[in-house]
């Protein structure tokens, strides 16, 4: 593994402890992540652009670690009884 401070060509080893083994990592594209979220592709885009979903580009690709998916979706949980501020929905605006 090469480090990006060092020369090209240059293999620096790394440390077990800051050794991420790949088989751990479970990779979504963008249409997987929006459909575990229940949401388009443009609002999974909006999420990632405003900074609370970490997302990561590989050339071209746009990949989201499944593990900080599940974890956006619990810090979205609404706590028992914050509901008072929510808008309306709709059948209640037409009564």
């Amino acid at each position: 593994m090469t480090r990006l401070s060092e020369p090209a060509g240059t293999v620096v080893p790394v440390s077990s402890e800051n050794q991420v083994n790949p088989e751990d990592i479970v990779w979504m594209n963008s249409a997987e992540a929006s459909k575990r979220l229940g949401i388009t592709v443009r609002t999974l885009y909006r999420f990632i652009d405003d900074g609370n979903l970490p997302a990561y580009r590989f050339g071209r690709v746009i990949r989201l670690k499944q593990a900080e998916v599940d974890t956006f979706i619990e810090s979205c949980r609404i706590e028992p009884g914050t509901l008072d501020s929510a808008p309306p929905r709709a059948e209640e605006l037409a009564d």
